[in-house]
């Protein structure tokens, strides 16, 4: 099986499209759907239900897309320490939860660059637990998350917590405190780009005697930038971390609810691999972190 096959389904899966893949990859819509077939004949299921819509998933197309990103990173990852050597490769993999990513590690990066220019870091965002994934499984060397697992093969040194507040547009209208009640009341906009987060969230609100499922939720959005774009156009309320919003909030764009008796403040935690030969690069870093911490975020 060729990892050109993963490639393509997986574009196809993200684009739910041939055609519209055919054109980003400069082949033709035939070519690619030959290359589709072949990798369902492969692993010997229908992986895409095809309609004149475009494509969607079968029940096995969705398993197979579980496993594809991690491969086509472990093959990416594979290759560049076969070009450069594992052993002296000056580059860092670093994998951070969306926040911690996009408001607080790129000033720690700076620093860090600072002490070691010659080293190079690659910072991508995704959820805590593929992050977890991707460091078990030798993906990326570091790793920022929300919420400490259980995996024996990792170690988890505590960075510091993330607060989140409840959030609206400084022009919505609302009382400056509100019970736990009370949401049930307000539209709400919530997140699904990280499980932890409404984990937590669906523990707090059980915790004040409110299910999650009586909120009134009227879309779930997948990133901070999104849900910010639905609070500028006065949608409803969100929960967002605090170091999100610090510029909105200064210029006054936007406002915190204070919700009675409610706090939810979730630890943040540097993961990498027990007893791993990492290269010297990432040793620096993770040692000087260890040293400077949350002290050098944004």
């Amino acid at each position: 099986m060729h990892i050109e096959y993963f490639n393509y389904f997986y574009q196809v899966a993200k684009v739910k499209s041939i055609s519209k893949v055919a054109k980003q990859i400069h082949i033709s819509q035939s070519a690619l759907s030959q290359q589709i077939q072949k990798f369902e004949n492969s692993v010997g299921y229908q992986l895409f239900k095809r309609s004149n819509k475009g494509v969607e998933l079968t029940e096995m197309g969705e398993i197979v897309l579980q496993y594809s990103e991690n491969i086509l990173n472990t093959y990416k990852k594979m290759m560049n320490d076969l070009e450069k050597g594992s052993n002296i490769s000056n580059t860092v993999a670093l994998q951070a939860c969306h926040s911690i990513s996009h408001y607080a590690l790129p000033c720690s990066i700076y620093k860090i660059k600072e002490k070691y220019p010659y080293h190079q870091y690659e910072l991508t965002t995704s959820s805590s637990d593929k992050i977890r994934s991707s460091v078990e499984n030798n993906i990326c060397d570091i790793g920022f998350v929300y919420g400490k697992g259980s995996e024996e093969n990792l170690e988890y040194y505590e960075v510091g917590h993330n607060k989140f507040v409840l959030t609206s547009s400084f022009y919505y209208e609302t009382p400056k405190e509100i019970t736990v009640e009370d949401l049930k009341n307000y539209p709400i906009i919530s997140m699904s780009y990280d499980k932890q987060i409404t984990s937590e969230f669906e523990e707090n609100l059980n915790e004040q005697g409110v299910n999650y499922d009586d909120l009134n939720i009227i879309f779930t959005l997948d990133s901070i930038e999104a849900i910010k774009a639905s609070l500028n156009r006065k949608h409803g309320l969100a929960l967002l971390p605090y170091i999100s919003i610090k510029e909105e909030l200064y210029k006054k764009t936007y406002k915190i609810i204070q919700v009675k008796d409610f706090q939810m403040n979730i630890k943040v935690y540097m993961v990498t691999r027990k007893e791993s030969k990492n290269s010297k690069a990432v040793i620096e870093f993770s040692n000087l972190f260890k040293k400077i911490g949350k002290d050098s975020f944004c």
